[in-house]
């Protein structure tokens, strides 16, 4: 059993879908990696589904897990970028594999039910 964080884990691929696991998280990291930095509406109007309690959740589990970083600019009225950190960068290759391989299965799905 592995501890990181305050969380068990028991193998590393485990550890990886609590991080990066759920319905929103991967689209948040796939956003910040094609289209760069974004504030919170831009983020959140990319993901018409999401609520704003949910991202906001999201984002700071990311951010937590040293994969989004959030800068904070001392404006009224306050200014909140989110971007990739340079470990999340790391992810975005993982991320357009599972982009294409979910493209190639839809593929091999569509054909068998024709």
């Amino acid at each position: 059993m592995r501890i990181i964080r305050d969380k068990e884990f028991s193998c590393e691929k485990e550890l990886s879908l609590a991080v990066i696991g759920g319905k929103w998280k991967m689209l948040i990291l796939w956003h910040l990696g094609k289209e760069g930095t974004q504030r919170f509406n831009e983020l959140k109007s990319l993901m018409p589904g999401i609520n704003q309690r949910m991202l906001v959740n999201q984002l700071r589990e990311l951010e937590d897990d040293l994969i989004v970083h959030r800068e904070v600019y001392p404006v009224v009225p306050p200014k909140v970028e989110y971007s990739l950190t340079e470990h999340g960068e790391t992810l975005i290759p993982i991320l357009e594999s599972m982009y294409e391989w979910g493209k190639n299965y839809m593929d091999v799905v569509l054909k068998t039910n024709k």
